[in-house]
């Protein structure tokens, strides 16, 4: 699962000098330090994506408790379905600077204590603001994580984007799927209230802290950048040798293709969030029993294992990322049609086509990666399509838990979900274009 093949992506701007490293550096004595450092970054992300989503899967497979336990109306857990969102725009386009102060590990290492510290004290803290400040806490680490993992794949791995993405975005599925499938059984089997079941998943995000802990204050740094910066500036020309070369400042807001991503990241994100927060819901509305109801989303989250490796090792070698985007579409739109027309006699079904559809977030993340040829461009557009992003999906939770109050089902609900499809595809084939934004938005 883990193992990358040589020369996969064809579709990146690496130098040959920057491919042939490995090979280059193999007999130096550093080269076993180096192979432990990679292998400890790889470790870091995975364990850090496992742990980017069970902070909201849990919730939606206990909502019901909770609600109950902390006596909170269908307006008010809709609130709390859109915490994420908000949390995700606001933090989110911190990381960047965040990142240029303290290098991009420590922000990750301290975003992972975040999570554990904020999913340990939330069920605890005792009532509804209570438990939003401990959710809005552990949601503060996973967003700087979220802006900050596309970053640190395309600097660490340049030639390796689309499976390091893929990777990652398997093992965030994996973790969002895992939350979703086993908290209900846990609590039931720990013997707990909805406390304990949402308490226990702090211990995933402590183990996540570990292997950051080397990279917090540049002790290690890119295996082989002092090779190559020493052989690159040799190869400079004299009169060159002391220039200083200042890359053009980037304005994303003056680029289409920016704001395309970010339209379709927050469509996208407004239709997962809606489907980890409502979705065990609206099947128990629909008489299926709560642990059924946990596996269906737990299903539905599972989907993005094999896909989420996948999907972008394909768009790396697309010129054109807009089929893959309507593929998507479409099997969200056969799933809310499913889920309006027979919930519970076509559960399974529903499930698997919103599963599916859900798959467009790692396609947004490899797009990201694609649309920017350098490390800075990669960070600017990561914070601005995600915080942005975010910021566009705030009221869509919101909206649902509002509408199913008032109207009393969830015929509205999944009518808006519907018709929120149809521009997401719009705006994601016009994302896929090949065109990077630094084109676009230098001045």
């Amino acid at each position: 699962m883990m193992g990358l093949m040589p020369g996969e992506e064809t579709r990146t701007t690496t130098p040959p000098t920057v491919r042939s490293s490995a090979a280059h550096d193999a007999g130096k004595p550093g080269a076993s330090t180096r192979a432990w450092t990679m292998r400890l970054l790889v470790l870091g992300i995975v364990l850090s994506a496992l742990n980017l989503r069970p902070a909201i899967t849990s919730l939606g497979a206990l909502l019901e408790e909770v609600r109950d336990g902390l006596g909170m109306s269908g307006s008010v857990a809709g609130l709390l379905t859109s915490v994420p969102t908000l949390c995700f725009a606001v933090f989110g386009v911190m990381a960047p600077r965040l990142a240029r102060r303290f290098g991009a590990g420590a922000v990750v290492c301290a975003g992972m204590a975040a999570i554990a510290t904020g999913l340990l004290i939330r069920p605890y803290a005792g009532g509804t603001a209570g438990f939003l400040a401990g959710s809005a806490l552990a949601l503060m680490g996973i967003a700087v994580s979220n802006v900050l993992m596309p970053v640190i794949v395309k600097h660490w791995f340049p030639d390796r984007v689309g499976s390091m993405t893929g990777l990652y975005s398997m093992a965030l599925a994996l973790g969002t799927a895992l939350a979703a499938a086993v908290t209900v059984p846990l609590t039931d089997t720990l013997g707990g209230g909805w406390q304990t079941g949402l308490a226990l998943w702090a211990g995933l995000a402590v183990a996540a802290v570990l292997p950051w802990l080397p990279f917090v204050r540049g002790r290690v740094t890119q295996p082989g950048a002092g090779e190559r910066a020493a052989e690159t500036a040799s190869q400079r020309p004299a009169s060159t040798e002391h220039a200083r070369v200042e890359a053009p400042r980037l304005r994303m807001a003056r680029s289409r293709t920016a704001w395309a991503l970010a339209v379709f990241f927050g469509l996208q994100a407004t239709a997962a969030y809606v489907t980890m927060g409502w979705m065990a819901q609206i099947f128990r509305d629909a008489g299926v029993p709560a642990g059924t109801a946990g596996l269906l989303l737990a299903v539905t989250m599972v989907m993005g294992v094999p896909l989420a490796f996948v999907i972008p090792r394909l768009a790396t070698r697309l010129p054109h990322q807009g089929p893959i985007v309507l593929a998507l579409g479409v099997c969200g739109l056969a799933g809310y049609a499913g889920l309006y027309l027979a919930p519970a006699a076509g559960a399974w079904a529903w499930a698997v086509l919103l599963g599916v559809a859900n798959c467009a977030f790692p396609l947004a993340l490899t797009m990201v990666g694609m649309r920017a040829r350098t490390g800075p461009g990669v960070a600017r557009l990561s914070a601005f399509a995600q915080s942005t992003g975010y910021l566009i999906s705030i009221p869509g939770p919101l909206l649902v838990g509002v509408l199913y109050q008032h109207s009393g089902g969830w015929g509205l609900p999944i009518a808006l979900m519907s018709a929120l499809m149809i521009p997401q595809m719009v705006v994601g084939f016009l994302a896929g274009r090949d065109r990077t934004v630094e084109d676009e938005a230098a001045r």
